[in-house]
C-alpha cells in the first residue's frame, strides 16, 4: 500500500511538472510572437516614412515648363534639386530596411513559430502518452493484485470447508471428495493469480523504471533543448535587427555626403552672373542731356538726349493734347504684357529677343532635320520597291513624301521669317545686293526658288504710358534670295563623304537583290548572298536599313531584317 501511495504521489508530481513546462513553453511562444509583431510594426513605420519622404521629394521637384525648371540654371537651385534626389535615395534605404526586416526576421520567425509549435505539441504528446501507459500498467497491476487476493481468500474458504466435511462422519465420501476437489481447484486458481500478479508487478517495475529514468528525462531534455533554441533564435533575430540598420548606413552616409557636396557647390557669384546674363537688355546707356539756352520768344524743349533709352528706338510720340509723353528709362518700366507676347518677341529687350529668336530657329532646324531624315528613309524604301516590286508598291510611299516635302517647305519658311527678325536685331538686315543666307546647312538637298518675304519691320516707340512697344512703320519688303540647289540626281549620292569606319560585322540571313554596287562610297542598295559575311559601317537608324561594306569599293544599304548584325563591344557600350 505504501508503494502504491508513493507511486501515485510521483505521478501527481510529474503531472504538475508537465503542467508547469507547458505553461512556460507557451509563454515562450507568445514572447516570440510579440517580438515578431514589434518588428512588423517597425517595418510598417519604415515603409510609411519612406513613402512620406518620397512624396516630399516629388512635391518639391521642379515642374516641367515652369519657372522652377528655368531656375535650375542657378547653382543654388541645382543644389536643392540634388538634395531632393539624394533624399529620394535616402527614402529608398528605409524601404530596404523594411524589406530586410520582413525577409530576414518576420518571415523567418513566422516559419520558425510554426515549427516550434509543432515540436512542442509532439513532445507533450509523447509525455502524456508515457504517463497514460504507466497509469494503465499501474491499473493492471492493481487489478491482478486484487484478483490474487480474492482468489487466495476463496482458496482458504474452500480448504476450511473441505476440512469440515472431512471431519464430519455423517457426510458421505462422495461429498468429501467433491469438497477436496473444490479446495484443490481454488488453490490452483490462487496460484495462477499469484503468478499473474507477479508477472504484472515485474513488468510494471520495468516500465516504471524506464518511464522515470529514460522516457521522461528524454522528453524533458528535448523540451529544454527546444527552449534553448527558441531563446537563441530570438537573440539572432535581435542581432539581425541591428545589422539591418547598420547595412544601410554606408549608403545613407553617401546620401548625406551628396547633400553636403551639393551645398558646397553653390556659387553666389556664378548665380549673380547668370541673373545678369538672363536679364541683360542690350540697350545703350543714355547720353548726356544737352544744355538749352533760354531766349525771348523761345520755348524750352522738354526732351531727353537722343541716346536715352526712351528715345533710342524712335522719337517720343506726341500726346493728343499736343505735348510729348514723359520719357522713362526702359529697365524701370513695368511690363504690362501678360502672356506669351508677339511671335517675333518684340516685347523683349534686344539681347533677350536675340536669344529667344536664336532658340526658336534652332528648334525649327531640328524639326527640319528630323523631317529630312524621314524623307531620306522613305526615298530609299521607294527605290528598293521600284527595284523589287515584290517587297511593296512604290506609289504607296508618294503621299507621305509629298506631305513631308510640304512640311519641310513650311518649316523653311518659318526659319526664314525668324532669321529675318534675328537679322533685324543684330543690325544685319538682308538687302537685294546681299548674298543669299545659308540656311544652317540643312536645306542644301531641297529645291528652293528665290522667295520674296514681306518683313514688316517694326519701328519701336514709346506708348502713352511710357512702356516699351513697337509701332508698325511703312511696310518694307525684304527680298531674301535663296540659292537654287540642283535636284537630287541620285537619292543616295554621298560621294563627298569620308570613308566610315567599320563598327562590326554581319552575316546575310537571306539573299537580297540590290542595284549594281557603286564604287567609292555611294549610298545605293547592294546585293548580298545568303551566308555572306560583310562589314557594318552604320547601324539601323529606325528606318529599317543597315549600311554595310563588302570591300573598299563596294558598300550600300540592305534591309536590317535580311542580316544578322554583330557589333563590336565598344560600339555597344557607346
Amino acid at each position: 500500500m505504501e508503494l502504491g501511495r508513493a507511486t501515485l504521489l510521483k505521478e501527481q508530481q510529474l503531472k504538475d511538472q508537465f503542467d508547469n513546462l507547458e505553461k512556460h513553453t507557451q509563454s515562450g511562444i507568445e514572447f516570440v510572437e510579440r517580438y515578431s509583431k514589434f518588428v512588423k510594426e517597425r517595418s510598417d513605420i519604415e515603409i510609411s516614412y519612406a513613402k512620406q519622404i518620397r512624396n516630399l521629394s516629388k512635391k518639391y521637384q521642379p515642374k516641367k515648363n515652369s519657372r522652377e525648371e528655368e531656375e535650375n540654371k542657378y547653382t543654388s537651385c541645382r543644389a536643392f534639386l540634388s538634395t531632393l534626389n539624394e533624399l529620394n535615395d535616402y527614402a529608398g534605404q528605409h524601404e530596404v530596411i523594411a524589406e530586410n526586416l520582413t525577409s530576414q526576421i518576420i518571415t523567418e520567425l513566422s516559419r520558425y513559430l510554426t515549427e516550434l509549435k509543432a515540436e512542442r505539441k509532439s513532445h507533450f504528446h509523447d509525455g502524456r502518452k508515457a504517463q497514460q501507459q504507466i497509469e494503465s500498467l499501474w491499473k493492471q497491476l492493481e487489478s491482478s493484485k486484487r484478483r490474487f487476493e480474492r482468489d487466495c481468500k476463496e482458496a482458504d474458504r474452500a480448504q476450511q470447508y473441505f476440512e469440515r466435511m472431512d471431519a464430519d462422519i455423517n457426510v458421505t465420501k462422495a461429498d468429501v471428495e467433491k469438497a477436496r476437489q473444490q479446495a484443490q481447484m481454488r488453490h490452483q486458481i490462487a496460484a495462477d493469480s499469484k503468478t499473474e500478479y507477479s508477472n504484472y508487478l515485474t513488468k510494471f517495475n520495468q516500465e516504471q523504471n524506464e518511464h522515470y529514468y529514460t522516457l521522461i528525462p528524454n522528453i524533458f531534455q528535448k523540451l529544454q533543448e527546444m527552449e534553448e533554441r527558441r531563446i537563441e533564435r530570438v537573440g539572432v533575430s535581435m542581432k539581425t535587427y541591428a545589422e539591418v540598420d547598420r547595412e544601410v548606413l554606408p549608403i545613407v552616409g553617401k546620401c548625406l555626403d551628396g547633400m553636403t557636396k551639393a551645398a558646397e557647390s553653390i556659387e553666389p557669384k556664378t548665380d549673380s552672373k547668370q541673373v545678369v546674363e538672363s536679364y541683360k537688355s542690350g540697350f545703350e546707356p543714355p547720353g548726356d542731356v544737352e544744355f538749352e539756352d533760354y531766349g525771348p520768344g523761345q520755348t524750352m524743349k522738354r526732351t531727353v538726349s537722343e541716346t536715352s533709352l526712351s528715345n533710342s528706338r524712335g522719337e517720343a510720340k506726341e500726346r493728343p493734347g499736343g505735348g510729348k509723353s514723359k520719357g522713362k528709362l526702359w529697365p524701370f518700366i513695368k511690363n504690362k504684357n501678360k502672356g506669351s507676347g508677339p511671335e517675333d518677341f518684340s516685347h523683349l529687350p534686344p539681347e533677350q529677343r536675340r536669344k529667344k529668336l536664336q532658340a526658336k530657329i534652332d528648334d525649327i532646324n531640328k524639326d527640319i532635320q528630323k523631317e529630312m531624315d524621314q524623307k531620306d528613309a522613305l526615298t530609299k524604301m521607294k527605290g528598293v520597291y521600284e527595284k523589287n516590286p515584290q517587297m511593296g508598291d512604290p506609289a504607296s510611299v508618294d503621299p507621305r513624301l509629298v506631305e513631308m516635302a510640304m512640311n519641310i517647305e513650311k518649316l523653311q519658311s518659318e526659319v526664314q521669317k525668324f532669321e529675318g527678325w534675328l537679322a533685324e536685331v543684330e543690325g544685319r538686315l538682308p538687302s537685294r545686293s546681299d548674298p543669299p543666307r545659308r540656311q544652317s546647312g540643312l536645306y542644301e538637298s531641297q529645291n528652293s526658288n528665290s522667295t520674296m518675304v514681306d518683313n514688316n519691320c517694326a519701328q519701336d516707340r514709346e506708348s502713352p504710358d511710357g512702356s516699351y512697344t513697337e509701332e508698325q512703320s511703312s511696310e518694307t519688303q525684304v527680298k531674301v534670295a535663296i540659292a537654287n540647289t540642283p535636284e537630287f540626281d541620285d537619292e543616295f549620292d554621298d560621294g563627298d563623304e569620308e570613308t566610315l569606319p567599320t563598327i562590326g560585322t554581319c552575316k546575310a540571313v537571306y539573299s537580297f537583290e540590290g542595284n549594281t554596287p557603286l564604287t567609292g562610297h555611294n549610298e545605293g542598295t547592294i546585293s548580298v548572298t545568303e551566308g555572306e559575311l560583310l562589314f557594318v559601317i552604320e547601324q539601323d537608324k529606325g528606318d529599317g536599313w543597315t549600311r554595310i561594306r563588302r570591300n573598299e569599293e563596294e558598300e550600300g544599304y540592305v534591309p536590317t531584317s535580311y542580316v544578322e548584325v554583330f557589333l563590336e563591344t565598344n560600339t555597344k557600350d557607346s
